[in-house]
């Protein structure tokens, strides 16, 4: 039985921005980044308000059809709870369009602020998961949302279980020498326009190429980082939307030049550096600026946070 939450209750989240792929585990790998969205949303009596700072400001819709009030609308649904009126408010910090992960920090951070609802209405809040497996449906693959939900680290995988897919997550320790530096563009990119940039059929050579990398990629991040060069190679993904994002496939080769195990972020056009320096080398960090990158080093990102009433800080 559904019940109808009265007027006046308060929930927040914070939730992480993440990276996808690292290079050669295409739709399965991921890393919470500590660029965070914070999300209140409080039940009133009727209607919808949707407030939005930061990222997105001004450009994405204030109805229902933000992807953030859809999440907070399947999370109650989830939690057997509903409510007459929502007001939404937004405090953005992760960018959009650059490949790290703002679609799945609003669905993760949506979910995970109507947990906080639900648990003053005595409804028991989505598991972690559940919010894997909820967030992953919006999505359809895991490595971003359970990122965002898991924080830090994380391999995902999907199951077909009885013609439904099926999503989970294991998190994976990541060296404490690794040092995390994220370069982001101006420029916007769709993922939906990179990704049919990608071939229906890949060699059986480049295939094995790149499962021997994601192997290897484990290794590196939690026990080797001085295999991190070699474990990022990819041929799956990376070379094919170079020629989308000119910029910055430019730039990955630069850091790689100078020895920085680097990545386009997700589907980019962000690009993201791993490294067992505290610093970037000075060379990469002016080539960066003169094509246009924000870098800068950036903390691993812990998972989401939600709370009934009284907001929490990443």
């Amino acid at each position: 039985m559904t019940r109808t939450l009265p007027p006046g209750l308060t929930a927040t989240a914070v939730v992480a921005a993440s990276s996808a792929n690292l290079g050669p585990g295409f739709d399965s790998m991921g890393l919470a980044v500590s660029l965070y969205d914070e999300i209140v949303v409080e039940t009133t009596e009727s209607g919808l308000v949707v407030e939005v700072r930061g990222e997105g400001e001004g450009q994405v819709p204030l109805d229902r059809t933000h992807l953030v009030v859809r999440a907070i609308e399947r999370g109650l649904r989830e939690t057997s709870v509903s409510a007459a009126g929502l007001i939404v408010r937004c405090s953005n910090a992760i960018p959009h369009s650059r490949g790290l992960g703002s679609s799945a920090a609003a669905v993760v951070g949506g979910l995970a602020a109507a947990n906080g609802l639900a648990a003053q209405a005595g409804s028991v809040p989505m598991s972690t998961e559940a919010l894997v497996q909820v967030s992953s449906e919006f999505e359809g693959h895991p490595d971003n949302a359970s990122a965002a939900v898991l924080g830090g680290a994380v391999v995902s995988w999907t199951e077909n279980i009885a013609g439904a897919a099926r999503y989970a997550a294991a998190p994976i320790r990541l060296h404490p020498d690794i040092t995390l530096f994220t370069a982001i563009p101006a420029v916007r990119s769709s993922t939906a326009e990179t990704r049919i940039l990608l071939p229906d059929q890949v060699s059986h050579v480049d295939a094995r190429f790149n499962v021997s990398r994601a192997a290897l990629l484990v290794v590196a991040l939690t026990e080797r980082p001085d295999l991190l060069m070699a474990a990022t190679e990819d041929l799956l993904h990376q070379p094919q939307r170079a020629p989308a994002m000119q910029a910055s496939a430019e730039y990955l080769a630069v850091l790689r030049r100078c020895g920085v195990a680097a990545v386009l972020s997700g589907a980019g056009p962000a690009v993201l550096a791993l490294s067992t320096r505290t610093e970037l080398p000075g060379e990469a960090l002016e080539f960066g600026r003169q094509l246009g990158f924000s870098v800068a080093r950036t903390p691993v990102g812990r998972g989401v946070k939600w709370s009934s009433g009284v907001a929490v800080r990443p």
